[in-house]
């Protein structure tokens, strides 16, 4: 399974979050992963471990253009000149020659450099240095601008999503504009894995909740980005393919979300990440 982009570049189904994972375990962590069969990272500049992805991609023993690798633009960096030499830094940070996917991490509206922020990323991918582009954690306004202003519509948009704040309007916005929805801390971390109706929907399927989350995230159209540095971990959350939740396990899911289910209330039209 794979999601196909506005743009035609191909992401599976599935990746792998590398947020707080650094140094040698981090490298450990992430080899474990492409081991066990995921082939997209999803890293950022602020996580400060793109060194650490790319020597994972090295260590690995896959062939580079099997993985997909993303990163991030910090805040900080939104001007346009410094925005290209962010990029550059990040991919001689990883050792890499292109990343798959950059994205804008966070709109910073009160900053109001987004748009010029996103200038720069359509301008490095016409330089090669990345293949997509994208935003994270942008809302409907932000993206309508972008597209009003540039002409071009991000490929995707990486969103915090979860069964507690499960995002139906955003979700609704992007699938209306071509953009696939992806989602961080899928698993609500760690949150959502004692909800009794999620625990009763595994047991019908001999699966555990997070598996049954991430098979939601699927029959949605979403890309969940799971983070975990256990492989027995990894594994499971990547065996999700082998069942299918019904139209009422589904709808059971869905009710959960609430109005403040955000984890740490970083809302995008006030939230700023530098």
């Amino acid at each position: 399974m794979n999601y196909t982009l506005n743009d035609g570049n191909v992401l599976p189904a599935i990746g792998f979050g590398t947020y707080k994972l650094n140094g040698a375990n981090g490298v450990r962590a992430m080899v474990g992963a492409v081991n066990v069969g995921y082939r997209m990272l999803d890293a950022a500049f602020n996580y400060e471990n793109e060194g650490a992805v790319g020597e994972a991609v090295r260590q690995s023993g896959i062939p580079r253009s099997q993985l997909t690798i993303a990163s991030k633009l910090p805040g900080r960096h939104h001007r346009y000149q410094e925005a290209i030499d962010t990029i550059e830094e990040s991919l001689y940070r990883a050792g890499l020659d292109y990343y798959d996917l950059y994205l804008i991490h966070w709109p910073n509206p009160k900053e109001d450099l987004y748009v010029e922020a996103w200038q720069a990323l359509i301008q490095a991918q016409r330089f090669g240095l990345v293949r997509s582009i994208g935003v994270s954690n942008s809302l409907p306004e932000h993206i309508d601008r972008l597209i009003k202003e540039t002409d071009v519509t991000p490929a995707i948009n990486q969103i915090e999503l979860h069964p507690y704040f499960n995002q139906q309007a955003q979700r609704e916005y992007d699938a209306a504009h071509n953009i696939q929805t992806v989602a961080w801390s899928p698993l609500g971390r760690g949150a959502v894995l004692q909800e009794p109706s999620i625990k009763k929907i595994a047991a019908a399927h001999g699966k555990n909740v997070g598996q049954v989350i991430l098979r939601w995230d699927l029959q949605h159209q979403i890309l969940p980005i799971p983070k975990s540095a256990h492989l027995a971990r990894q594994r499971t959350n990547l065996d999700v393919f082998d069942f299918t939740l019904t139209n009422e396990e589904m709808a059971a899911i869905d009710s959960l979300t609430k109005p403040d289910g955000r984890l740490k209330d970083q809302d995008p039209a006030v939230y700023q990440e530098f």
